[in-house]
């Protein structure tokens, strides 16, 4: 296939590629650095520095679109919300108006969005088709996803994926909490009641090439484990994977009182399941988060 990937170089970008590269897909990349792409691919990628620089009469059979500056890079200023919007919905509008342009489309957008889109649930189930609590980070994967939606009026096979924390080494959530737990620094957060909905970083490179192959599944996917866990649970079975104790506690308040706003990201609680990626019968390599982990630590 012919893949234009926005958000190709993060962290879930920089592991996609070269799984596709392996299998023979020839790739577009939008990135701010194309000379940093060609150098680490070595000319088997096409950086784009702008979607205005995709040609129409360049082939193309599908669009993985990842873009999204990082959510807990900086704390939730206007400003940064304003960066944070436009780094998901503007760049998503305009994927959308260059594939509208085009006489031929391709066959199938594989958006992102995540589980952020429910609120704060507390322990409700979540399947993908729940009702939503109104606060920040729903309104932002709302506008997201409606902006992907775009895609689905012009014929193409949309998948939008809601996702969930990923774990993986080189990146995300992992990269920050394994020095603290190294150090024997780790602890539970707030009331460690909370639920965290993960997805191993293998599993959603795996859930992306399905949904990419498989022409029967379109909407929108959970695009996390079956089976989350409390805040403690996470606490204490990373602290086992490590060897480390994790006797520490923030409370919810010093978090509050430090991250304002973004420490709803620690706080809020999301008990989500892959409901549909189930029906689909799509198989998770890691059952447990204690295969997750031990198979992106190593």
């Amino acid at each position: 296939m012919h893949i234009l990937i926005t958000g190709g170089t993060g962290f879930i970008g920089s592991a996609l590629c070269p799984q596709l590269l392996s299998e023979g897909h020839q790739l577009t990349v939008l990135t701010r650095h194309p000379e940093k792409v060609a150098r680490r691919y070595e000319g088997r990628i096409r950086p784009i520095r702008s979607l205005t620089e995709f040609r129409p009469d360049w082939p193309l059979d599908a669009v993985i679109n990842l873009a999204g500056e990082g959510i807990a890079d900086r704390p939730w200023t206007a400003t940064r919300k304003q960066q944070l919007h436009a780094s998901r919905i503007t760049v998503t509008e305009e994927l959308v108006d260059i594939l509208r342009r085009r006489e031929k489309k391709p066959d199938v957008m594989i958006s992102g969005s995540a589980i952020g889109w429910y609120g704060n649930q507390g322990d409700t189930v979540l399947e993908e088709g729940a009702t939503p609590h109104d606060e920040f980070m729903h309104r932002l994967c709302q506008d997201w996803e409606h902006a992907a939606q775009g895609a689905g009026t012009l014929g193409i096979r949309l998948c939008i994926l809601r996702t969930g924390v990923v774990l993986g080494r080189s990146g995300g959530m992992l990269k920050r909490l394994v020095p603290v737990f190294g150090l024997g620094l780790g602890g539970r957060l707030g009331s460690g009641e909370q639920w965290i909905s993960w997805i191993a970083l293998s599993d959603y490179l795996d859930i992306i090439r399905f949904l990419l192959n498989d022409s029967r599944q379109s909407g929108t996917f959970n695009a996390t484990a079956p089976k989350p866990v409390s805040n403690s649970e996470f606490t204490a079975v990373l602290a086992q994977a490590l060897g480390r104790p994790a006797f520490l506690h923030i409370p919810a308040a010093v978090l509050k009182l430090a991250m304002g706003e973004m420490s709803d990201l620690l706080l809020s609680s999301q008990r989500v399941v892959p409901s549909r990626l189930l029906e689909a019968r799509f198989k998770f390599r890691s059952g447990s988060l204690e295969d997750a982990l031990r198979n992106e630590l190593g």
